[in-house]
């Protein structure tokens, strides 16, 4: 099946919720101990990756091999460099004509779209975007999955995101919009969400009914939230803005005292790696609040459902 995960909106609702429904019967059958070793019997997928991972490289290599497939781990050293044909060994789509020769599936984790849309362009064979500056489709199935896991339902929630309009915040907010999920978006007025983004959104929400909210203020966005997320403030290959960003987001912090404002059983989200003390506080990260632990755990029953999804 050729059909490229660029960005959440590349699946429908009705995907979506055919993904999770697969993913919770991973977990059951996982937790049962189960095995699943014929789903990718001698598949291989590549996984591009410029940027550093935890979760994603350990979800997805995870995924592979419980379903019986494997997966070939590429750095950018290795093959892309930064994207860029004068720095790498060789253009991106000569590199996606050589992978469609060797795997089943590709999956990159880079630093531009441009590279994403290219691969995908470029190739014969599916391509899943691991993250970029402007998406991460596979952490927004993770967040679903972890909001149904602990509310049973998608019905008559609301997701609050307080921080930096980054990929995460920007797939979140269409996932949610796609899927009938109120949301609402609290950041700085000199880092605002872009239109495109809103104006998707909402075009989303106009079908499922949910209810779109972008403002600068965390007390108004927070206010009767189910779930309250936050990211870091600086992204990958940001870091030369790290002092003006944590002066400018100094207000949009996670800690008790913005809970407050929120569901007395509101729980907490970070798609991690958190930056403790500044974008959220200990305090938080450990409560009786968080379910960051659970959310990661969903990273590999969506990377196999997923993997289900395109080989099952």
């Amino acid at each position: 099946m050729k059909k490229n995960l660029t960005k959440i909106s590349d699946l429908d609702k009705q995907e979506i919720s055919k993904i999770i429904k697969q993913a919770f019967l991973y977990k059951k059958e996982k937790d049962q101990g189960k095995e699943h070793a014929d789903i990718l019997k001698k598949k291989t997928i590549a996984m591009i990756f410029e940027k550093a991972s935890l979760r994603t490289k350990v979800a997805m290599e995870t995924a592979a091999y419980q379903l019986g497939g494997h997966a070939v781990y590429l750095t950018s050293s290795q093959i892309l460099a930064s994207g860029n044909n004068q720095q790498g060994r060789e253009s991106i789509p000569d590199i996606a004509h050589n992978l469609e020769r060797f795997c089943e599936l590709i999956t990159a984790r880079v630093y531009h779209h441009e590279t994403i849309k290219i691969l995908s362009e470029s190739s014969n064979k599916p391509v899943i975007n691991l993250l970029c500056d402007q998406h991460h489709p596979t952490q927004t199935l993770a967040d679903l999955m972890v909001i149904y896991w602990h509310k049973q339902s998608f019905e008559n929630l609301k997701v609050c995101f307080i921080g930096d309009a980054n990929n995460v915040s920007q797939d979140l907010m269409q996932g949610c919009s796609i899927m009938g999920i109120d949301f609402s978006i609290a950041t700085p007025e000199s880092y605002p969400v872009p239109n495109n983004v809103i104006t998707e959104a909402l075009n989303h929400a106009s079908k499922s009914g949910a209810k779109v909210e972008v403002t600068t203020s965390p007390e108004i966005a927070i206010k009767n939230a189910d779930f309250v997320y936050t990211d870091t403030f600086i992204s990958m290959g940001e870091e030369d803005q790290y002092q003006a960003k944590i002066k400018e987001f100094a207000d949009y912090q996670i800690n008790s005292e913005i809970l407050k404002h929120a569901k007395n059983d509101v729980k907490f989200m970070h798609c991690l790696p958190a930056h403790r003390g500044e974008e959220v506080t200990d305090e938080v990260m450990d409560s009786k609040h968080s379910i960051i632990f659970d959310q990661a755990e969903c990273r590999l029953h969506i990377m196999k459902s997923l993997l289900h999804y395109y080989f099952g």
